[in-house]
C-alpha cells in the first residue's frame, strides 16, 4: 500500500522523491530533447513554424507532449520520445509535400479563400462559412487602416487566416466603422435619404424605412458617409501640398447619396 500523500509537504514539492542527481539528468534530457526537436524543426521549414495551420497547431500539440514527458519523467526513456517526436514531425512533413503538389489535399487540409466583402458590403454567408462575425470583421477592417466600408472593392479572409484588402478608387459612401461602434454608435440615419444597414453596410431605399436589410435582415440603419481624405499622410510622403483627383470624383458621388459636409465631419451649412 503506497504512503499517503503530506499536504504542504515542501520537500516533496519542490524536491520530489527522486535522488539530487536526478536534477543533472533532467539537464541532459533537456538538452538532448531540445538539440532533437530543433533539428527535426529546420528539416520542416519555416511554413509549419511561422503559419500555424490546423496541422501545424496539431503538430504544436503532440510535439509539446513529447517533449514534455521526456525532459522530467524517470521512467519515460528518451529513445521513445525520439520515436514519437521522429514520427509525428514526418507526418507533418509528408502532408506538407502533398500540399505543395495536390490541390485537393490543400483544399482539405488548408482550406480556400473566401470572399466576404464586395463594393463597400459585407458578405453574410462568407462570414458563416469562417464562423465569424460582423464586428470581428469590422476589427480586421480598422487594423487594415480601413475607417468606412465604401473603402472596399474586395475583401478576401484566407486559408491561412489573413485578411486581403482591394481598395475602390475612387472611395464610395458606405458605412464608416472608425470609431468602433462599442464606443461611438453610427450617426443614424435621416428620414428620406439613403442609408445603409448598420451590421453589413448596404445601400438601402430611403422608401424602405422600418424594413429588414434584404442581405442580412437587421433592422437597424446608420447614415451614409464618406471616407476621410488622406492629404496629411499624402503631405508626409511627399512634402508638398497633394492633388487630390479621388476628392472630386467623391463630390461628385456625394449628392447623389444624399450626402452634404455635415455628413463627413464639415461644418454644417444650410
Amino acid at each position: 500500500m503506497e504512503d499517503p500523500v503530506v499536504p504542504f509537504d515542501l520537500a516533496r514539492m519542490f524536491l520530489g522523491d527522486e535522488p539530487p542527481l536526478f536534477l543533472l539528468e533532467i539537464v541532459f534530457r533537456t538538452l538532448v530533447i531540445y538539440s532533437y526537436t530543433l533539428m527535426l524543426l529546420r528539416w520542416v521549414g519555416g511554413r509549419s513554424v511561422a503559419q500555424l495551420s490546423i496541422v501545424e497547431f496539431l503538430l504544436v500539440i503532440a510535439l509539446g507532449s513529447a517533449v514534455g514527458d521526456a525532459l522530467f519523467y524517470p521512467d519515460v526513456p528518451l529513445l521513445h520520445a525520439m520515436v514519437v517526436i521522429t514520427v509525428v514531425v514526418t507526418l507533418d512533413k509528408l502532408i506538407d509535400v502533398l500540399i505543395r503538389h495536390y490541390q485537393p489535399v490543400k483544399r482539405i487540409v488548408d482550406g480556400v479563400p473566401v470572399e466576404i466583402m464586395r463594393d463597400g458590403r459585407i458578405l453574410m454567408p462568407g462570414l458563416t462559412e469562417r464562423k465569424i462575425g460582423p464586428i470581428e470583421l469590422k476589427e480586421m477592417l480598422r487594423l487594415e487602416g480601413i475607417e468606412n466600408l465604401g473603402q472596399v472593392r474586395r475583401a478576401y479572409l484566407e486559408a491561412s487566416g489573413h485578411l486581403s484588402v482591394f481598395r475602390n478608387d475612387p472611395v464610395c459612401p458606405g458605412l464608416s466603422i472608425v470609431p468602433p461602434f462599442e464606443i461611438t454608435p453610427p450617426m443614424p440615419s435621416v428620414l428620406a435619404q439613403p442609408a445603409c444597414c448598420r451590421n453589413c453596410g448596404a445601400w438601402l431605399d430611403p422608401a424602405t424605412e422600418g424594413e429588414p436589410c434584404p442581405f442580412c435582415k437587421d433592422t437597424n440603419r446608420a447614415r451614409l458617409s464618406l471616407a476621410p481624405q488622406e492629404k496629411t499622410r499624402e503631405r508626409e510622403a511627399t512634402g508638398t501640398e497633394p492633388s487630390d483627383d479621388r476628392g472630386s470624383a467623391r463630390e461628385d458621388q456625394a449628392p447623389a447619396a444624399g450626402l452634404y459636409p455635415r455628413d463627413r465631419g464639415g461644418p454644417q451649412t444650410e
